[in-house]
């Protein structure tokens, strides 16, 4: 059950609609719409703070560059072309930011099981024992791995995209997926799995 999540994409709202609808959000903030910045918001938190919280491992810091992208957004959407990803985009600059986070703070830090548990989970495919065992279950992966997981399977980013937001090759992003998903099955299945 917890493979088939990890290995299927998931977004909120689902696949080419939700490009259109962000690209449709980002348009509006760019107008000076904060209804639709709102909107933005409500789609895309779970994936940016996610995304923050793994780079600067700290629940507080996660909520300020969290914050600090949909300000950054604000005021730069009308820089978003559409011929890319907007949800690819937003984690750029949600990325952007954590990293300059880290820069001025000069720390990097592991995270904790509460820090984990504190990522918002609000996928109706995924029942409290499920995140439970997904919790644990990406505790065995590496940072690098874990990001990668998490970015296809909560924001749908297919992997060329991924590779853009992390600034990796494409093939050490699709290796290093795919160690995690045998990671992952040898820890849910046993050492069965492979």
């Amino acid at each position: 059950m917890m493979l088939i999540l990890l290995s299927a994409p998931t977004m909120e709202h689902g696949g080419v609609d939700e490009k259109r609808e962000l690209e449709r959000l980002l348009s509006g903030v760019a107008a000076g719409d904060r209804d639709s910045l709102a909107q933005l918001y409500h789609r895309t938190r779970t994936a940016v703070y996610g995304l923050a919280l793994s780079y600067v491992k700290n629940v507080c810091d996660a909520q300020d560059v969290t914050q600090d992208t949909y300000v950054r957004i604000w005021d730069s959407a009308s820089q978003y072309r559409p011929q890319g990803a907007p949800m690819g985009w937003v984690l750029t600059v949600c990325r952007n930011l954590a990293l300059m986070k880290l820069r001025q703070s000069g720390r990097q830090v592991a995270l904790n099981d509460e820090e984990w548990d504190a990522i918002p989970a609000e996928s109706p495919n995924v029942s409290p024992e499920d995140r439970q065992v997904l919790q644990d279950a990406m505790a065995v992966l590496g940072e690098q791995e874990r990001r990668a997981v998490l970015l296809h399977a909560v924001t749908g980013l297919k992997h060329r995209e991924i590779a853009g937001v992390l600034e990796m090759p494409l093939a050490t992003v699709l290796s290093k997926y795919h160690r995690a998903l045998k990671k992952l099955r040898v820890y849910l299945e046993g050492d069965d799995a492979l």
